[in-house]
């Protein structure tokens, strides 16, 4: 017993460390050789209390707004090998290292600066450090701001928002879906062809109730490739021209969209329709119309007058089945928009339809990993308003690839595309023709880094 006190009284002399019941697994006060607590043995105990009273009376420290902010980001890493090249040089929009010289490239380097500044106000700050800027043919990696906006809340269950800033503009579901969670290494034309970086300037009201936000959030946290949040109904003005892209015109784009989110015996499903209308201003490069002649710039464009824009109108449909474990998605858009008319000399409104088709099965394994095979069908025709002249383009792509998710942060995708499209380059040459088909295979592969 002499030397357990010697031990005891030992490790009570150290600060920091007291008599509290559980600490270094001793009893709450420890007896003395008569049986009786000695005074200078309890005398630490009773003070614990005190200071566990005065804390349990304590109020909460309030956080500064800046100790509210997360910090978080990712890089993909690609490697891209074309053959059996037929017509056109090869050509994919949605990752322009797809092309003849070219192997590795870091498509995204993204940081994510994002939180609730009030219970009333967030920020959301994305910019982009592998951005590839206009007119720069031979250097990368610029910095570009990609998302930078403010969201106002109207009430604390953050049910009604006004956007604020640079922000995707809410019109189809994969454009909405983060390069993050999206299972193809691009976005499908059709879609993606209605908003150049999914972006644009501009303020946009969301309204979304709680069992819309359980749901949107939990599509996403439980890896099941969600959207996230953009309101069970949007509506909304944007400048029209394009994320990170200076205005043409004065004239803005309006935008709505409704969304039913469905679950049925723990199957989720998403069903949405949207629509935009604007005008936009088409930028123009010279080109030989039809490869006959000396190269002019067509009409209908900024360049040769047309300040006002061009009709830019879209309905969109979306069919979201999530993977438990096939998923199927599908999306589908009509309208009319800026177009080079079929003898290239001018650009006016032309119909256009397009959509894609997605098939997708998750086994989840052991150890947190996760596969998911995929296959895709891309069909387009219409005009690519961001492209010089507004190009008509004709695509059908086809995509069959897997996810593998090695661990929670890495994740590698595997992509054989057979590509069929427009090359939407303008070639200035005398009697050269642009705009010509082409025709590739493509052997592509992505690493995802999250931190």
């Amino acid at each position: 017993m002499t030397k357990r006190l010697l031990v005891c009284a030992l490790i009570g002399s150290f600060p920091g460390i007291s008599w509290a019941q559980g600490t270094v697994g001793l009893p709450l006060v420890p007896p003395a050789v008569d049986g009786t607590p000695t005074a200078a043995v309890t005398a630490p105990n009773v003070a614990t209390q005190a200071t566990v009273s005065e804390a349990k009376h304590e109020p909460a420290k309030k956080k500064h707004w800046y100790e509210k902010l997360s910090f978080r980001g990712y890089t993909q890493l690609r490697y891209n090998r074309e053959f059996d090249v037929e017509g056109a040089k090869v050509q994919v929009l949605g990752d322009s290292s797809v092309a003849a010289n070219q192997t590795f490239s870091i498509r995204r380097a993204r940081l994510i600066l994002s939180g609730d500044v009030t219970d009333y106000v967030s920020v959301y700050l994305q910019p982009d450090f592998a951005a590839s800027v206009p007119g720069v043919a031979d250097a990368t990696f610029f910095a570009q701001i990609r998302d930078w906006y403010a969201d106002v809340h109207f009430d604390r269950k953050k049910e009604f928002r006004v956007r604020l800033g640079q922000s995707k503009v809410p019109f189809g579901f994969e454009n909405l879906q983060s390069s993050q969670n999206r299972i193809p290494l691009d976005r499908s034309d059709a879609l993606n062809s209605a908003v150049k970086n999914e972006r644009d300037l501009g303020a946009f009201f969301y309204w979304t109730p709680k069992f819309a936000q359980d749901f949107f959030k939990h599509a996403l946290d439980d890896g099941e490739k969600g959207s996230g949040n953009y309101g069970l109904l949007a509506l909304g003005a944007y400048a029209g021209q394009g994320g990170s892209f200076r205005e043409q015109n004065s004239s803005l784009h309006l935008v709505a969209r409704a969304v039913a989110p469905v679950e049925f015996h723990g199957q989720k499903m998403e069903f949405a329709l949207g629509g935009y209308w604007g005008k936009y201003g088409v930028l123009s490069s010279a080109i030989s119309p039809l490869g006959a002649g000396p190269a002019v710039k067509p009409e209908g464009t900024l360049d040769t007058g047309n300040k006002t824009g061009v009709t830019d109108a879209r309905a969109a449909v979306t069919v979201v089945v999530y993977p438990r474990p096939i998923g199927f998605q599908a999306e589908w858009n009509v309208g009319r928009g800026p177009a080079l008319n079929d003898a290239q000399t001018k650009v006016e409104a032309h119909k256009l339809h397009g959509g894609y088709a997605m098939l997708t099965y998750r086994w989840q394994g052991c150890g947190g990993h996760e596969v998911i095979p995929f296959a895709r069908y891309s069909y387009y025709r219409g005009g690519y308003k961001s492209e010089r002249n507004a190009p008509n383009v004709e695509l059908d792509d086809i995509e069959a690839g897997v996810e593998w998710l090695i661990a929670g942060e890495v994740e590698l995708t595997a992509v054989y595309q057979h590509a069929n499209r427009t090359n939407t380059s303008a070639n200035s040459t005398t009697n050269t023709r642009s705009y010509e088909k082409t025709t590739a295979h493509i052997a592509r592969a992505q690493v995802q880094i999250k931190f």
